[in-house]
């Protein structure tokens, strides 16, 4: 890592969301219940599914308050690591509101929705991305390397679980790594019919992902974001792809679906 660390940064220019500040309510320590094989962090540094406070929240917002008026589309919980592990996510995101007034966006791999206090707190934001990855229990292990404990039976009851609760906007975001075949494709219609999101987004890892901590893998990828430092390739699928099956999807069962631009960088 060679950057020193701040718990606001950006903007960043989001194909899915437009011009977006983001929050770290996490820290210079990558921590998260899965270890995605695409993950732009590099490799998790602490694996774990345990609710902490990491940054106090009144740090937060003192950093927020000096990109004051916030010209931006919306404000993003994510950073470096699973958000919903900040213990004080709720005091994060009232704070947030109170100050700004700005939407805010929660981006979150749905492993902690079956917590009703997780729930609770998470409902205080305007928007919410949940991530679908794998659609059966081995490709969840494959893909997104979830600590021990976690089910996709489990991360699917939680989502639903929110989605009857929350009044705001849900969607579900998704990394396609390879073409899908039918089965594939059936089965992930049967999950949105379950979840009901607002949105679908497809995207696909084009982004290099780094082999150590990178806290450039937060913000805009432009350039060569990690200099000469060693990062890997993940397979993925091109745009024509994604859009073929977005079409898919959008007219097998009415729900919006978006695709990232697909750039290899």
């Amino acid at each position: 890592m060679n950057k020193t660390f701040t718990a606001v940064y950006g903007p960043v220019n989001s194909w899915r969301y437009g011009r977006s500040l983001g929050i770290d309510p996490i820290g210079a320590i990558s921590t998260c219940s899965f270890n995605c094989v695409y993950c732009q962090l590099g490799e998790i540094e602490h694996l774990s599914g345990d609710r902490q406070i990491f940054i106090p929240t009144a740090d937060i917002l003192r950093e927020l308050a000096q990109f004051a008026p916030w010209e931006v589309d919306v404000i993003t919980l994510s950073g470096s690591g699973e958000p919903t592990l900040a213990k004080n996510l709720g005091e994060i995101l009232e704070g947030i509101k109170k100050l700004t007034g700005k939407l805010i966006l929660v981006l979150t791999n749905a492993t902690l929705l079956n917590d009703a206090q997780v729930r609770e707190e998470l409902s205080l934001a305007d928007k919410i991305s949940v991530k679908l990855d794998g659609l059966w229990p081995d490709q969840l292990a494959k893909i997104n390397r979830p600590i021990a404990g976690i089910e996709l039976e489990q991360i699917l009851s939680g989502i639903q679980a929110f989605q009857r609760e929350f009044t705001g906007e849900l969607s579900v975001q998704t990394m396609v790594l390879q073409p899908w075949d039918q089965t594939t494709e059936n089965r992930y219609l049967e999950l949105l019919s379950l979840i009901q999101p607002a949105e679908v987004q497809l995207n696909s890892p084009t982004r290099p992902k780094p082999l150590q901590r990178e806290l450039e893998g937060r913000g805009n990828h432009t350039g060569t974001p990690y200099g000469d430092r060693p990062v890997t390739r993940i397979k993925c699928v091109d745009g024509q792809t994604l859009q073929n099956l977005a079409k898919k999807i959008s007219g097998a069962i009415g729900i919006p679906v978006r695709c990232a631009p697909v750039k290899v960088l």
